[in-house]
């Protein structure tokens, strides 16, 4: 018989791998001319489109069960697509991408706080407190890679942490909502909440960058790839291997995204790996098995 536990491992680690790639794909379509919001958006309405097909086909429920729990999934939207996205891709506006990949990533030590907090069973003990101190601080060494300058800018710094904060409240929303709901129906409404809530900056901003897309064929693959893959699988993926392993360890597999980067910067782009960045991989992974193994126990 297929080992559960292992497989929904694997799968999270494969969501993150995947999200550890698309740096590449944002960048291209960010040198062809697309804004950052336009490249959220986008890739946002393949994947809601997508999900608004297989929902027709499978017969999935439209709203939620009452007005406070559709509330929760526009909050879910709004924290983990329009919010998060638009405070992450703006602090590289303002500060390197350094600072902004060091903060965000340590989004699961926000979340295991945030979790702490409102639900006392999912209270870190002395050993998963370690474990995650030992992979936020694997994770500063995989991202400075070797390279200790780091220019501060409050405002650049302050919307990478407001990033980080966004997903910690996702992590911490999906709790609730994971009870009630199904996993097709939440991402669907994610990516419904989180388009609708773009609309007053695309009043302000308007255009999506089509015909940069059309002048430019190449970049569509880019798009479909960030849409159907990184947006649309991944994030029913997420949200699916929260639901079996909960929040706390499942949102601990972030650490893993600047590793799986610089590892994909390795291949594609022939970027340096040095002794930090193994250091830091060794101290992530097992900072990750020590929080796994104290909850299992």
């Amino acid at each position: 018989m297929l080992n559960k536990p292992l497989f929904y491992h694997t799968v999270a680690f494969l969501v993150v791998a995947i999200w550890g790639s698309t740096f590449v794909f944002t960048k291209l379509l960010l040198m062809g001319g697309l804004s950052a919001a336009q490249i959220f958006v986008l890739r946002f309405i393949i994947a809601y489109v997508l999900l608004l097909a297989y929902s027709l086909y499978k017969g999935i429920r439209w709203k939620a069960d009452c007005w406070q729990d559709e509330a929760l999934m526009a909050m879910l939207g709004l924290t983990g697509g329009t919010l998060y996205f638009l405070t992450e891709n703006s602090a590289m506006l303002y500060t390197t991408t350094t600072n902004t990949s060091l903060i965000v990533s340590l989004s699961p030590l926000v979340a295991s706080v945030l979790i702490s907090i409102f639900y006392k069973s999912q209270r870190l003990n002395k050993l998963q407190t370690l474990g995650s101190v030992m992979a936020a601080v694997g994770v500063v060494l995989v991202v400075l890679n070797g390279h200790f300058v780091l220019h501060l800018s409050p405002l650049g710094d302050t919307l990478a942490f407001g990033a980080a904060l966004c997903w910690g409240v996702y992590s911490l929303l999906m709790i609730p909502a994971n009870y009630r709901y199904d996993t097709a129906f939440i991402t669907r409404k994610v990516f419904f909440y989180g388009l609708l809530f773009m609309i007053p900056y695309f009043i302000w901003c308007p255009g999506l960058g089509v015909d940069l897309l059309c002048a430019q064929p190449m970049l569509v693959w880019n798009l479909l790839f960030l849409g159907c893959v990184a947006s649309m699988l991944c994030f029913l993926a997420w949200n699916w291997v929260m639901k079996k392993l909960g929040a706390v360890i499942a949102t601990n597999y972030v650490y893993l995204n600047p590793v799986t980067t610089i590892i994909f910067a390795w291949l594609i782009l022939s970027e340096q790996i040095t002794v930090f960045f193994l250091l830091g991989t060794a101290l992530i992974l097992l900072g990750m098995f020590l929080a796994d193994k104290s909850r299992q126990h």
